[in-house]
């Protein structure tokens, strides 16, 4: 799409756990624009010695991409940016070459190693630092597993780089440290954004390998001059934006500091809200949230709750079967469904891995002796009743640790596109939903972007333009008292 304005173009690269997208951004009658440039899947590959990304094969379609941009825009782009998925990393060496592969976050290598860590250091020391849950997916125990097996890779390396930072680093040559995805790593403080010299100390990791840290907004340098041949230009500015996806996604969403409640919603759901400061009590930690820190010297104190993920692989298994829906079909059966008709716990373990959705649906509703859902109809519908209640108990448990309420939530995210499950979430919730932006995530790289080169002055006038330039949609609670009636029972399906 041609650039009408002629002016600052803004490049997102954007990379989840299963695809990349690279996104132009620029302003038309004083409303963000946005185009997709490029798409490219991310499989993971499983190979003798584990799981691992592509990171290789990544740079290349990065590349691949930045081209086209190139090709499309010439001189007006103005600046470039990345987000990815967090935790994961690269060890590199003293002259600045990659050690190895990284391994994918659901890589085996941490089998065990959660217990080790916390004789190490218990769990709740380690959460008074970091404000972090233990999770599998956490850098802090794919190093430390490392550590165990005396890894000649980790004795060599001389700097960690998570995803983002080594994309970065072979577009520029600058190797640093972004602040929102070190975060996610359980390794940093999540008062002071330095890295937590106590956990790293009682983990026993070479303290020499974690580098300078930098802050989303920050200008590190133009793209590497050895790169003018290939993408037609090397003089681009390359933005540091908040490069953990969530971090993004919260810059996207506008949010206010009345009304800082945010769901970003897509496979995996994420909830929370944006603080000034870290909640570490003992209660936050056995509930389950963790403290990443955001824009603007904020904390997205926040709850995983399983997604769309249910759903999505319900359709997976009726494509196979040749029972082949369309996401909206999908949804009108399950809105002309019975409600209330049983109810899951949507991040039950059973339903964390790939395969047969709807049998373990059924099963699920079996053993707790509930009616057993048979059509698409009743499974989607058990399945989008029971993810809006879930929303409820983390909602809720957000009102106790924060010691206030909200009027509404802000959502975004592609999972926002599925209307019954807004609306059965102010429905459970009983407060407001506001949906938009779905592009939530690009939307908060393009206004760092835009706020590192000064086009724009702070983060509020950054969220202030994407309400200006997309629509959104309100939702209002219906059916409370139903609702209400659900959650009780919901809560004794799933033994809180």
């Amino acid at each position: 799409m041609p650039n009408p304005d002629n002016k600052n173009v803004r490049i997102a690269i954007d990379l989840g756990a299963s695809s990349g997208r690279v996104i132009s951004s620029y302003l038309v009658d004083g409303k963000i624009q946005l185009s997709e440039i490029h798409r490219f899947d991310n499989p993971a590959i499983e190979i003798p010695s584990g799981l691992y990304w592509n990171i290789f094969g990544l740079y290349h379609e990065i590349l691949t991409g930045i081209k086209k941009a190139v090709d499309q825009h010439g001189e007006e782009i103005s600046s470039i940016g990345i987000d990815t998925w967090g935790c994961d990393f690269g060890l590199f060496d003293g002259q600045g070459e990659i050690i190895g592969t990284p391994h994918q976050y659901r890589d085996p290598r941490i089998d065990g190693v959660e217990e080790k860590m916390h004789e190490l250091m218990p769990e709740e020391e380690i959460f008074s630092f970091t404000g972090i849950k233990t999770n599998f997916y956490n850098s802090a125990l794919h190093l430390l597993s490392l550590r165990l097996k005396n890894s000649s890779a980790l004795s060599q390396a001389r700097n960690i780089l998570f995803i983002p930072d080594i994309l970065a680093y072979w577009l520029t040559g600058i190797q640093c440290v972004e602040k929102t995805n070190a975060s996610t790593s359980q390794l940093l403080n999540a008062e002071t954004g330095t890295w937590s010299e106590e956990v790293i100390e009682a983990l026993n990791l070479p303290r020499n390998i974690f580098g300078k840290i930098v802050p989303p907004g920050t200008v590190i340098g133009n793209l590497r001059p050895e790169l003018k041949d290939t993408l037609g230009r090397c003089d681009i500015p390359f933005v540091i934006a908040p490069c953990h996806d969530t971090a993004s996604a919260v810059a996207g969403i506008p949010l206010s500091e009345a009304e800082p409640l945010w769901l970003s919603s897509g496979t995996w759901s994420i909830m929370g809200v944006e603080k000034k400061s870290p909640v570490r009590s003992e209660e936050a930690l056995s509930y389950g949230f963790c403290n990443e820190l955001g824009i603007d010297n904020t904390v997205r104190f926040l709850k995983n709750i399983g997604g769309l993920w249910i759903i999505q692989e319900c359709k997976r298994h009726w494509d196979r079967k040749g029972e082949v829906y369309s996401y909206a079909e999908l949804a009108k059966l399950s809105s002309d469904a019975q409600p209330f008709f049983a109810y899951i716990d949507p991040d039950d373990a059973s339903f964390s891995s790939p395969g047969d959705m709807p049998e373990r649906i059924r099963q699920y509703c079996e053993k707790s002796g509930q009616a057993v859902p048979e059509t698409i109809g009743q499974i989607l519908r058990v399945a989008t009743d029971s993810l809006a209640l879930k929303y409820r108990v983390v909602y809720e448990r957000i009102i106790r640790l924060t010691g206030r309420s909200y009027a509404r939530l802000n959502a975004g995210g592609g999972g926002i596109q599925n209307e019954a499950l807004c609306q059965a979430t102010a429905n459970a919730l009983g407060i407001e939903v506001q949906a938009g932006p779905i592009e939530a995530t690009s939307c908060g790289n393009i206004i760092t972007q835009m706020l590192a080169t000064g086009e724009i002055n702070s983060f509020n006038e950054g969220r202030e333009l994407i309400r200006q330039s997309f629509d959104f949609k309100i939702y209002s609670p219906q059916e409370i008292d139903s609702w209400n009636a659900a959650y009780v029972d919901f809560c004794k399906i799933i033994n809180l």
